[in-house]
């Protein structure tokens, strides 16, 4: 995996709707491929392990009694959030995926189901209720919840979030809330599968492409005339991450590394 971080190859820009330039691509085994943090150190789980390796060397974290990892957010790499759906429960590990804290949903004094949970900032997460369909900010030190959305209908297909805001994906569409509970715009997509976001710009997975849908700026939310696809090199997208300006796409035996610019507007 440390040829990640090695010979980055600069091929031929090529110029449509931003800039992209194809950098390099670097062999994984994995089940799923998380992302990469700003430290370049690379995420991923296999055999329901979370693994993190880099420059600082290999570390591994499991409880196989907690079932399958569902998601994982490295948004602070000093605070991971790992979410067991199975389980419903939330396990917070820190740089060297040492056990931080753990956080069992059926046991709080007021049960909460949720098949989601990112990392809000500030000792809170962004959580979905299941059985109120609702977005939710749980402070995992004082134990409170505040409803952040209405209830609203479909099933939550993808979730992303930064510590300002989160992005939630139904079948039909996508809805952006801030921390406040203010929801700050709802757009019509189908057959979106993913949304990830980094700096307020989100893109979204369709098929085997990705666009960029939306971007927030000053707490106000710019979508595109419309969804404006990135010309991506020939490529399976199995799963992808975006860090800075850099995309990981990881196609099930390589993570391709991606530099992107702005679209042109």
């Amino acid at each position: 995996m440390k040829a990640v971080y090695l010979f980055f190859l600069l091929l031929t820009p090529v110029l449509l709707a931003q800039q992209i330039e194809s950098i390099s691509k670097a062999p994984l085994k994995a089940d799923k491929f998380i992302g990469i943090d700003a430290f370049e150190n690379v995420y991923f789980t296999n055999n329901m392990e979370l693994h993190k390796t880099g420059v600082d060397g290999d570390f591994v974290f499991n409880d196989l009694q907690l079932g399958p990892i569902t998601s994982v957010d490295i948004i602070n790499p000093l605070n991971v959030v790992l979410f067991y759906e199975d389980t419903n429960t939330v396990v917070l590990v820190d740089n060297n995926l040492n056990e931080i804290e753990r956080i069992n949903f059926n046991n709080l004094p007021q049960f909460l189901n949720i098949n989601t949970a990112t990392n809000a900032g500030n000792n809170r997460l962004w959580v979905f209720n299941v059985d109120t369909q609702q977005l939710e900010l749980f402070n995992y030190r004082s134990l409170n919840n505040s409803v952040v959305s209405q209830p609203f209908s479909g099933t939550l297909v993808s979730q992303t979030s930064n510590f300002n805001y989160c992005y939630l994906l139904t079948e039909n569409k996508i809805r952006v809330f801030n921390v406040y509970g203010s929801l700050l715009s709802e757009i019509a997509l189908e057959g979106y599968k993913k949304v990830i976001q980094q700096d307020e710009k989100v893109m979204g997975v369709k098929g085997n492409s990705l666009y960029y849908l939306a971007e927030i700026s000053e707490g106000i939310t710019k979508k595109y005339p419309e969804a404006i696809k990135i010309p991506l090199p020939e490529l399976t997208i199995k799963d992808l991450s975006l860090t800075q300006e850099f995309l990981y796409i990881y196609d099930g035996e390589n993570i391709h590394i991606l530099k992107l610019t702005e679209p042109k507007k």
